[in-house]
């Protein structure tokens, strides 16, 4: 039990282009040693190259595809009497989307050969259409946590 109440949230200022506190959420995501323009401007060159592609507003396609890569179930380890199993748990939705966004980047970050912004856009076009790695991905945990809602009753 900690000693301390709990922390208070700080609340995000929206970005200054889309005024949005999702897409201020992943710049901040996307900073890296505190250099915010540098990844405001890796993050809006990637929502116009996404306009031009699709012809549809930048902030339309980006949360589409944070929706698209959401995932609601997980699986926690618990330990019962020197076992541990994969137990299934509903995720808050707070950390839904900040799964899903870090999941963006890292497969973003993880495609060589092209500057990040491009990267970006491409991660951000397959997941808006369904595909890619980070839509994998959150089947992948759908499917861990189908596999083993056997376990469901040792949720806590």
């Amino acid at each position: 039990m900690p000693r301390r109440s709990a922390a208070e949230r700080r609340a995000i200022a929206p970005d200054p282009k889309y005024n949005s506190v999702s897409l201020a959420r992943f710049i901040n995501k996307v900073m890296q040693r505190g250099k915010k323009s540098v990844a405001q401007t890796i993050v809006y060159r990637a929502l116009e190259d996404l306009e031009r592609q699709e012809r549809k507003p930048a902030l339309d396609i980006f949360e589409q595809a944070v929706r698209n890569c959401t995932p609601l179930l997980e699986v926690k380890p618990r330990r019962v009497g020197g076992a541990t199993y994969q137990v299934p748990v509903e995720i808050r939705a707070e950390r839904r989307t900040t799964l899903a966004m870090r999941w963006m980047l890292q497969s973003a970050q993880s495609r060589k050969g092209q500057p990040m912004h491009r990267r970006l856009a491409a991660e951000l076009l397959d997941a808006y259409k369904g595909t890619g790695t980070t839509v994998k991905k959150k089947e992948d945990t759908h499917r861990m946590a189908e596999a083993n809602k056997a376990f469901v009753h040792y949720r806590w």
